[in-house]
């Protein structure tokens, strides 16, 4: 297995862990899981720049990746509708898991016609500003959680009712977009009379 794949395997490996995190009650969790989400998040960044240096791109690494990425940020955002403290409505959640099964399900079309969908930069940009969502947000928990701060309570609201919002539909916004373009541009592959 290529340094590349390993990199994946491991963002796979750290999602139970991150979870075991989010949910178990020990001194420095929300840290803990930050670390874990930080760290799962640099090996996508590193995976597939590395693979394409390289030459090292593998049927494994198609698959995988993409469907680690998926399992590490919906994990995280289903954790967030649970959570009080994150006020997440699950309709982000719903818009975010749609477009997700949209995709994988125009990339299973464009594989049967021999075309490899690769991720345009709107997909790119809505991966990277979701995974930098998640990361701020577990930051916010580590803060007011974990370490206790004493932020004045106008802050805290405006942190919790205005700015992780407005980060989550920002984040849901780029989702419809990145998923918008993909439907226009596969849009060939769909045809009603096959």
């Amino acid at each position: 297995m290529n340094l590349p794949n390993k990199l994946t395997l491991l963002r796979v490996i750290l999602i139970p862990f991150f979870l075991l995190c989010m949910y178990w009650d020990f001194p420095l969790h929300y840290g803990a899981a930050l670390i874990i989400f930080a760290a799962a998040s640099i090996t996508d960044a590193l995976d597939g720049n590395i693979a394409r240096k390289r030459n090292l791109v593998t049927n494994f690494g198609k698959f995988l990746d993409p469907l680690a990425d998926k399992v590490l940020v919906l994990s995280a955002l289903t954790v967030f509708v649970e959570m009080p403290e994150v006020k997440m409505g699950a309709v982000p959640l719903i818009i975010i898991f749609a477009r997700e099964f949209m995709v994988s399900g125009l990339r299973l079309l464009a594989a049967d016609s021999g075309i490899v969908v690769a991720a345009g930069i709107w997909g790119k940009l809505k991966t990277a500003f979701t995974m930098v969502t998640i990361v701020a947000i577990l930051f916010w928990l580590c803060l007011c959680l974990d370490f206790s701060f004493g932020f004045p309570k106008a802050f805290v609201n405006a942190v919790d009712k205005a700015v992780i919002p407005a980060l989550i539909w920002i984040s849901t916004i780029l989702t419809v977009i990145s998923g918008a373009v993909y439907l226009k541009g596969y849009w060939h592959l769909i045809d009603s009379d096959k």
